[in-house]
């Protein structure tokens, strides 16, 4: 297994007391990865109810789903973390972990596209969709690559990546709107082109992974190249 950064240290050792006792209740990995799904769910859920809402300006449900999200993701860490520590690890639960997390992550952008198609941010939509087409090429390159044999896990824009930088930019969209409230969107002089509105705290963020999760699909693709061609 490769080292762990730091900030993965620091949020072990928080979760550990927990990863305990869930060990001692007798939870299995894959019930938690299955709660992780159903949380995602949810966040699409308070997404797309948010996309009805006739208030445009209102960020309140945006910011619900990014914190929805984020918990999501901590269960994503807890699952892995369980079946180590409680050497519980198998084939089917790596497989089973595997496949829950590209629902989770094509059921969470769901949510996001149609709230932001329905609230009429159609170029931000359109980038939510590139986020998830290169969400799913990251991940499938790299199952692809090892199932040749090769170690795929190079690239920036990684799934905890991709979860934390979406559901943090949605949670402080929330939290801004809640304590600065709504305002006119900042234009570029007199044309129509927004530079700024309230919006942009979380679609901002969802382009970058849009742009960095496709480069990152295209670096792992070039290293099994550059893998493969060593071996010949």
């Amino acid at each position: 297994m490769a080292s762990e950064s730091k900030a993965q240290q620091v949020i072990y050792s928080i979760i550990n007391p927990l990863i305990n006792l869930l060990v001692k209740l007798k939870v299995t990995p894959n019930m938690i990865t299955s709660f992780g799904l159903l949380l995602n769910i949810l966040a699409a859920i308070i997404f797309i109810i948010g996309g009805e809402q006739e208030d445009r300006s209102d960020m309140t449900y945006v910011g619900w789903g990014g914190f929805t999200i984020l918990i999501a993701g901590l269960f994503d860490m807890i699952d892995g973390r369980l079946a180590r520590i409680g050497n519980m690890s198998s084939d089917f639960g790596a497989l089973y972990d595997s496949v829950l997390d590209r629902y989770s992550e094509m059921v969470m952008f769901l949510g996001i596209c149609f709230y932001l198609i329905s609230q009429n941010y159609f170029l931000s939509s359109l980038f939510s969709f590139i986020a998830l087409i290169g969400s799913v090429m990251v991940s499938y390159t790299r199952a692809r690559a090892e199932g040749l044999g090769i170690n795929c896990s190079v690239g920036l824009m990684q799934r905890p990546a991709r979860v934390v930088t979406i559901g943090t930019s949605a949670m402080l969209c929330g939290i801004f709107y809640y304590f600065v409230g709504s305002f006119d969107p900042i234009k570029l002089s007199n044309s129509p082109i927004i530079l700024f509105e309230t919006i942009t705290i979380f679609t901002l963020p969802v382009t970058v992974v849009a742009v960095l999760s496709n480069i990152t699909a295209i670096q792992r693709l070039n290293h099994c190249r550059t893998e493969m061609t060593k071996k010949n």
